[in-house]
Formats: C-alpha cells, structure tokens, sequence
C-alpha cells in the first residue's frame, strides 16, 4: 500500500508545475552519447510525450556530433574545432546534411511516432525555416573561417507554431540556408535558443553527457544547481565553463532575454531526467536564471 501511496505523492509533486506550464512551450536539445543509445533516447523520447499529453507544448532539436564526427573518421577525415564549433568544408557538409537532416531525424520521428507522439520531422532547409548568414568572424571580431557554417539571422517561427498548434511535435534539423542558396551547418545549441526566442518558449533545455554545470571541473559531485546571468558570465570568463558548455550557457542567456521563463542543463543520460529536472522541486541537473530569485522550477 506505501509503494501506491508513494506514487500518489509523486504526482501530486508534479501537478504544480504541470498547471503552470499547461499550454506553453518547452525546447529541448539532445544530442551526444544519449543518441548512441536507443533505450537512453526513448526513455527520452517517452518524456517528451508525457510532456505533450500532460498539456505542454515541446519542440526538439537534435545534434548529432558524435555520428557526425564517426561518419568523418570512415573517411579519413579528422574533425577541427574553434570555439566549440565545427569546421565545415564541403564534404564535411554533405556528411553533416546526410546524418542530421536523414538518418537521425528519421530515427528520432520514428521512435515518438510509436509512442504515439504525433512528431514531424523537419530542417531548417525546409521551406526556409531558417535563414543564416555565413559566420566570418569570432566573438572578439577577429576575422574566421569556418568553412560553411552559419548563425541564425532569421526562424520562421510561423512554421513551428502552426506545426505545435495542430497537436504535433517538431523535431528540427540544425541546418539553415544562406543568402547564396547554399545549406550551412549551424550550432545545434545555439539553435535551440534562437527557437525559443522566437517561439515564446518558457523553458529551454538541453540534455547533455554532464550532470550540469560543475564548478569544479571534473568532479560531477560539484554540480551547480543554479545560475544566474552574472553568475554564468564569470564562470565563462573563468574558464570554468568551457568548451562546448559555452554555447549551450551563451543560448540560454540570450534567450532569457525574449521571455524564456528558465534555462535548464541536465544529464539525458539518466532514465527520465527530464521529468525529474521538470516537475520536482529539487531537480537533478543546472537552472540558469534571469536573476537569483526563487521561481518554480
């Protein structure tokens, strides 16, 4: 009898954040080692869809790095980095539209379609969902040369919100055309926060191989549980957070400043990490704030 009252209490944990969040929309970001593992992405994937039939409104965006980085291994390629973001020449392009936009995509429909999820499969090539421009410099305004990839300068938002106002899930390809006609290979990251800019989303989150963000680097003891946009400045400017963490924070605090109600950095690869981060009081993973208040999680 305890076990069944137990399960009780859990939900009645969870009814609060349920009601507040009822209608609105949640962006998630996956990617990593989560999309090696297909029990890893469709305990996920279940999360999601209890998300949608529960009253919210989530949109996915995928990564796919690591398959991305594997596919140029088998072609003798080695993968170069700046700032966390890939180099991309041309037939680094073509491998990245081909895994991105096809194979997982596919994978990913495929998986909430049979649990009843309704999702569509989309990139930000189709009917020009989004519209980048060539990145030519870095954040300090040095010249760079990226090869073909881009930042987002425009995402019609009018696609997805028709697409999540019919009862389906988005599931978005971080890909993007430029003014030249040709695809650009965009930080899967930093597409997640223009979405949910210009989406009006209230939660932003990204599921990592990290537990969150830690303040002492390598110790997964030392999560942070939460940030805010002073904090996380000076844990970049640090070196604390770095690496591919960066964009994932630098998203998120740009995001809270088009209605973003709270950003959220959680380990996907612990069996339903979204439900707990997302509807219990204490959450498992990083929350980045507007400012320190207390919010509901």
């Amino acid at each position: 009898m305890q076990k069944i009252i137990d399960k009780a209490a859990v939900l009645i944990e969870a009814l609060p954040f349920i009601k507040a969040f009822r209608g609105k929309k949640i962006v998630i970001k996956f990617g990593g080692s989560i999309m090696d593992n297909e029990n890893a992405m469709k305990a996920i994937l279940q999360d999601i869809v209890f998300m949608k039939y529960v009253g919210w409104l989530p949109v996915v965006i995928h990564g796919g790095g690591k398959a991305i980085t594997q596919a140029m291994s088998r072609r003798g390629t080695k993968p170069q980095f700046i700032n966390g973001l890939r180099v991309t020449d041309q037939e680094t392009m073509e491998i990245v539209e081909n895994i991105l936009a096809h194979k997982i995509n596919s994978q990913i429909v495929n998986l909430l379609n049979m649990l009843d999820g309704d999702a569509v499969g989309i990139s930000g090539l189709d009917d020009d969902l989004i519209r980048v421009d060539k990145i030519v410099s870095d954040d300090s305004g040095q010249p760079i040369d990226l090869g073909f990839v881009g930042q987002v300068r425009y995402i019609d938002a009018g696609i997805l919100n028709r697409l999540v106002n019919s009862g389906k899930i988005p599931v978005i390809a971080p890909l993007g055309r430029g003014d030249d006609g040709l695809t650009y290979n965009i930080n899967a990251d930093l597409v997640a926060g223009e979405i949910a800019s210009s989406i009006g989303a209230r939660k932003l989150v990204y599921l990592t191989d990290m537990p969150g963000i830690l303040q002492t680097p390598g110790d997964n003891q030392s999560i942070i549980s939460t940030l805010n946009r002073k904090q996380a400045e000076k844990l970049i400017a640090s070196g604390i957070i770095d690496g591919g963490m960066i964009p994932k924070v630098n998203s998120c605090l740009e995001a809270l400043k088009f209605g973003l109600n709270k950003g959220h950095i959680i380990d996907g690869r612990i069996k339903h990490s979204l439900l707990l981060e997302i509807f219990t009081k204490k959450g498992i993973g990083t929350e980045i704030l507007k400012d320190g208040s207390e919010r509901i999680r």
